[in-house]
This record gives structure tokens, C-alpha cells and sequence, in this order.
């Protein structure tokens, strides 16, 4: 039973004599020889009480809960007694969480089982609920903080209500919290922009008002374009309404407010580009009357458009002006020599006036670096083969230079283009790589394919049949529908059939998903994937319709691609690469026993396999699974 259930004067004593400083100490000791007077409190025994009493004298109590409540303050007789509230783990992979919304605000009685707040973690947003009864004195991180650690403490309860008034201040306000969060979002997206800090934001100039902060619409997303504002400055917003599309790492998704006002202010304007998750985006305002206020009190959107570009000349001029140096790195000392550059002449941007190798590589792209063996040459002679040698590799290099400038442009990758390139290469360096490859006879498959054409007026293409025999053979081995696990260092066996469809887009390579697709027939395959497919390549898929998967499949048959390797798309454990269909000549077996050439549709397929899941037996399986499916389509009606 926690302390705070607990209502009997021998506790209440307790504290009294803890906060009446070391005089008392006899009379603590005393506690310990009252077996008679615990007996009277219900549920407790003397010897449960012992560690408490421990606790007492060492000042601290830590309360017991599996959320991880927070700890236990007694400290003088002024300050009153006060616990700590921490973020919790609420997801076993969960190491921080957003602050979504706090249901109690601060003098709120609270009672155990009530509802704290909404935390917003690795998996979902959450209901966090006290375990302690008393009151909410303070709130350490307000609403909308993002990436707040476990265990940090956000909140401060008492157990009376009077009590709120004389928390300490030195605890912290929300403010103070508030700059923390937005200082450390900064510091982790690595850019210094000044539209990246609410700092620039001096809330004590402006009305309530409430700063809406970039979200993260996906679990992979760390930044996004604003695509298109959808509300203008002045509109008033109610509870659901579409603010802006964001261009995520995986589809342009729709942004809805979570709160009723009006918008005020538009710090990220339409067109921004890797806005940070947590970088505030606008501001709203509850009264139409404060919105002049917010606009006055925050300098206009153009500072936040030309700020960079002011802040590159800047660095420009600064780079342009430190001609000289004090100190120079071995690799700019290696391609000053090779090149025959003046040193003297290139600007230095290191640290203390150092010159690194990044100043001599831009002095030899801009042509800016003069020749110290030209210049040698002309005021000492040197032998003609040194300068034969010399001059022949500078201009070549300068001729170089001009032809690249003339021979490339620099295209502007998508955020889904970024995140795709990140994580194929994260798929090659960590996962073993283990290639199947077998060619499967697509008679049987086309002459169905013909037959429900005919018979039935049902059209289904050669990938819609693929996607249902891939379901089927993973519903055969159960073994090759899992992923693994990091955490545990095990394979982890899949409920349902998840197919993942690769579909190429204008920005880039999505995965709609057709979930539980073993148990689906394959006209509704057909029908979903169209309408899958139609979504992705219009940028509206919903995080559920392309988040999960647990098998993907690749398909280039429509092009002259006779079979190539795919590449696992993590956490899966596999995807099947197809090839193109090709008529090719094969000794069959006909009704009389003999054996005698004909010409039959054959297609490649190729297995991408994490090797920690399939091993031999289980690859073999599996392709040896999916022939037989291929040869047999009718079967799988069964």
C-alpha cells in the first residue's frame, strides 16, 4: 500500500518529527519499538514498515510503481512534501515521449487512476495515470514538449492543497523547461537557423497564445516540407481542421489542430524545406483581438526566408577577408604541392586561422589558387621538364574543373528520395543478405488469368495473381513471414500477411500495403493495390495504408528486366525481386509418357533474405513452396 493511502497519525507523527530537525532523532528511534501501535494500521505489519522507516530517516522516498512515478521529497519544516513525477516508459523500446496534452492543469485534486496526460511515444499516443492521490502543484514541461527523456521529471504533486503555494521556485518553471526542449531540438538538427528556435519568440511580449511545433507524422520522420497552408493568417481553426500538408519521409500527409482559435502567425512558410521535428511553425492565438499583437510583436516571413541566404554572405565575406593563415592541415599541405598552388592566396576557414583541405579543394574548383611553380619559374629558370610537367597539369586541371561545371546540375532530392537512400543503405550494412533465385512456369498462371477474363469478366493483372501466391507460400511457411528482433536477439513470428507492393512515384519509391492478404481473393487484391497504387503516386497514402508490412514484393516485369536482386526494406525479413516473362524451350513430359521439346513461359525469382531468419531450410522451403504455388494456381481457390 502506498504512503499517501495510508492515513494514520503514526505516519503524519513520523513527518513531524522528520521535519523538526536532528533534536528529535530519540524520538525517531523510538518508531521502531511500537509493535503494537502498527498492528492498528490495516494491512501493515512491523516488519513492512522497517524499510519505510529507513527511508524516512534518509530523507528520501521512492515510491514503488511500475510507471515510475516519480520520487519523494521531505525536506524542511518551510518546504512542504512534495513528489517528483518522471516521464515513463510506457513501450519497451520507448526512451523518450512527447508531452501531447495534459488532461489535470495545475491545482487540479488529483485521485489514482486519473488520467495526468497524453504522451505521445514510439508507438502511440498514451494515457499516463497517477498511482498517488493529492494535488498537481506544478508543471515542469508543458504541452507540445518534444523528445523529453524517460525518467526526466515533468510534474510536482502535494498531498494538501495548500501546500501548492510553497513548492519551491527552485524547482523550475515551465519556461525554463520549454527553452531546454527547443534549445536541444536545435542542437540535434544541426542547424542554427534562427526561424529553428522559439528563443527568437519572446513570449512575454506576446498575448496567450499557444506555438505549434512541426509534428512527426511518421515513426522514421525527423523533418518535413511544408508543402501547402491550407488556413491563412487570421483564419479561425477549429478542433479537426486541415492547418497544412506536410511532405514526410513517406507521403505529403495532412496536419488537423488539436485546439480551437485562430491563427495567428505563420513562422514556416509555404515551400520550407527540412523543417526540424519540434521547430515551431506558427503561432494561434484563442482571441481574434490578439492576432495584431502576435504579428507586431514577430518580425515578418521574409526574415525567415532570407535568413540563411544573409547569413551565407556573411560567411562568404568572412572567408574572403582571412587571406592569411597560421596553420595548415597535411592534406591541404599534400594538394598545395601537388597542384603548385600559392598558399598566401587562399582563404582560410579552420579553427585559429587554420588551412584545411576543404579551402584548397574550393580554391581549385573556383580557379581562385595561383601557381607557386609558374611564379617560381618565371623569377628562377628550372629545368624545362619540371615546367613541362607542371603547366600541363594545372591547365588540364583547370580545363577539368570548366568541363564538370558545364557537364552536371545539381536536382533538389524529396524528403522521400532522402529518407529511401538512408535507409537502403542501412538495409546493406546491417542486415546479411542471403539471395535465392529459381524460375517458375507461368502457363498455369496465364491460362487462369484467361480464364477469369472470359468466364467470369474478372481482370486481374500477373501482379495482383504474384501478390496471392507470395501470401499463400508465406501462410505455408510460417517461418519465413517474421522479422528480427535486435532487442532480444531472436526471430519474431508474424500474426497475419502483410504484403508490402513496391510502387515507383514522382517523388520517389512507396510501399502501400495489402494486409492479411492470404485470406483475401484475388479480385480484391486487384482492387486495393489500384487503389493503393493511385494514392502513392498522388502523395495522399494514410500512415496505416504503407506503415508495417511484414513481406514486400518488387516487380520490373513490365520492363526488359530479366531478374535482379531487391533490397530488404527493416525491419522485414524478405522481399521477392521479379523478373520479366520469356518464352524458352524445355523438354515436357506429354500425356503418352514421351518427353519432347516445347516452348513454355518462364519467369525469374529472386529471394533478398535477412540470413538470420532464413537459413538454409527455410529459404529452400519457402522457394520450394512458391514453384509448386506457381504450377498449381487453382489451388490456392482452396
Amino acid at each position: 500500500m502506498a504512503l499517501s493511502r495510508l492515513r494514520h497519525p503514526l505516519i503524519f507523527r513520523a513527518r513531524r518529527l522528520l521535519s523538526a530537525g536532528p533534536s528529535n532523532s530519540s524520538a525517531l528511534r523510538s518508531l521502531h519499538h511500537v509493535p503494537g501501535v502498527l498492528k492498528q494500521i490495516p494491512d501493515v505489519d512491523a516488519s513492512s514498515l522497517r524499510p519505510l522507516n529507513f527511508r524516512l530517516l534518509s530523507g528520501v522516498h521512492v515510491v514503488p510503481s511500475k510507471l515510475q512515478s516519480g520520487v519523494r521529497h521531505f525536506s524542511s519544516a518551510e518546504a512542504p512534501v512534495y513528489a517528483e513525477v518522471g516521464m515513463p516508459a510506457l513501450s519497451p523500446t520507448m526512451t523518450h515521449g512527447n508531452i501531447a496534452k495534459w488532461i489535470k492543469k495545475e491545482g487540479d485534486k488529483i485521485q489514482a487512476g486519473d488520467v495526468l496526460c497524453l504522451i505521445e511515444t514510439d508507438k502511440a499516443t498514451l494515457e499516463f495515470e497517477t498511482l498517488e492521490e493529492g494535488f498537481l502543484a506544478k508543471i515542469l514541461v508543458p504541452e507540445g514538449t518534444k523528445d523529453v527523456l524517460v525518467g526526466q521529471t515533468i510534474a510536482i504533486t502535494v498531498e494538501e492543497a495548500d501546500d501548492i503555494q510553497k513548492v519551491p521556485a527552485t524547482i523550475g518553471g515551465a519556461s525554463e523547461v520549454k527553452n531546454q526542449a527547443s534549445s536541444q531540438t536545435d542542437a540535434a538538427s544541426g542547424d542554427g537557423a534562427p526561424e529553428a528556435s522559439p528563443a527568437n519568440i519572446s513570449s512575454s511580449e506576446l498575448p496567450p497564445h499557444l506555438i505549434l511545433d512541426m509534428p512527426a507524422l511518421s515513426p522514421t520522420m525527423n523533418q518535413g516540407n511544408i508543402f501547402k497552408w491550407r488556413k491563412k493568417e487570421g483564419d479561425k481553426i477549429e478542433v479537426g481542421d486541415v492547418l497544412c500538408e506536410i511532405e514526410t519521409d513517406k507521403a505529403t500527409l495532412e496536419h488537423e489542430s488539436l485546439e480551437e482559435g485562430f491563427l495567428a502567425k505563420i513562422l514556416a512558410p509555404e515551400g520550407s524545406k527540412d523543417v526540424a521535428v519540434g521547430q515551431p511553425i506558427a503561432i494561434t492565438v484563442e482571441d481574434e483581438n490578439d492576432i495584431e499583437a502576435v504579428r507586431a510583436s514577430i518580425s515578418g516571413n521574409n526574415v525567415v526566408k532570407e535568413e540563411k541566404p544573409v547569413r551565407h554572405d556573411v560567411t562568404t565575406e568572412v572567408r574572403t577577408q582571412t587571406t592569411g593563415f597560421n596553420r595548415i592541415s597535411p592534406a591541404a599541405k599534400v594538394l598545395i604541392t601537388e597542384h603548385g598552388l600559392d598558399a598566401s592566396s587562399i582563404p582560410a576557414s579552420g579553427p585559429r586561422g587554420t588551412l584545411l583541405k576543404g579551402d584548397v579543394l574550393a580554391a581549385l574548383k573556383s580557379g581562385k589558387g595561383s601557381s607557386n611553380k609558374s611564379s617560381a619559374g618565371k623569377a628562377t629558370p628550372s629545368p624545362p621538364q619540371v615546367n613541362q610537367q607542371a603547366t600541363p597539369t594545372k591547365s588540364l586541371g583547370l580545363k577539368s574543373d570548366g568541363q564538370q561545371k558545364d557537364a552536371y546540375e545539381d536536382l533538389p532530392n524529396s524528403q522521400i528520395r532522402k529518407v529511401i537512400a538512408a535507409r537502403l543503405l542501412e538495409s546493406k550494412q546491417s542486415t546479411p543478405h542471403l539471395y535465392l533465385s529459381t524460375d517458375v512456369i507461368l502457363d498455369s498462371l496465364l491460362s487462369f488469368r484467361k480464364e477469369l477474363k472470359e468466364k467470369y469478366d474478372v481482370k486481374v493483372s500477373v501482379n495482383d495473381i504474384v501478390i496471392k501466391v507470395v501470401a499463400a507460400t508465406l501462410r505455408n511457411v510460417p517461418e519465413a513471414n517474421a522479422y528480427w528482433d535486435d532487442g532480444k536477439g531472436e526471430v519474431v513470428l508474424c500474426d497475419s500477411v502483410d504484403i508490402s507492393v513496391a510502387v515507383a512515384t514522382e517523388k520517389g519509391l512507396m510501399t502501400p500495403i495489402i494486409r492479411n492478404a492470404d485470406q483475401k481473393s484475388i479480385s480484391s487484391i486487384s482492387a486495393e493495390i489500384k487503389e493503393l497504387a493511385g494514392k502513392a503516386r498522388a502523395g495522399k497514402l494514410k500512415p496505416n495504408e504503407f506503415q508495417g508490412g511484414t513481406f514486400s514484393i518488387s516487380n520490373l516485369g513490365m520492363f526488359p528486366v530479366d531478374r535482379f536482386c531487391a533490397i530488404i526494406n527493416p525491419p522485414q525479413a524478405g522481399i521477392i525481386a521479379v523478373g520479366r516473362g520469356n518464352k524458352v524451350v524445355e523438354p515436357v513430359v506429354d500425356a503418352d509418357g514421351i518427353e519432347k521439346p516445347a516452348v513454355v513461359n518462364k519467369m525469374s525469382l529472386t529471394l533478398s533474405a535477412d540470413h538470420r531468419v532464413f537459413d538454409g531450410k527455410v529459404g529452400g522451403a519457402f522457394v520450394s513452396a512458391l514453384s509448386s504455388n506457381f504450377s498449381d494456381i487453382k489451388k490456392l481457390l482452396l
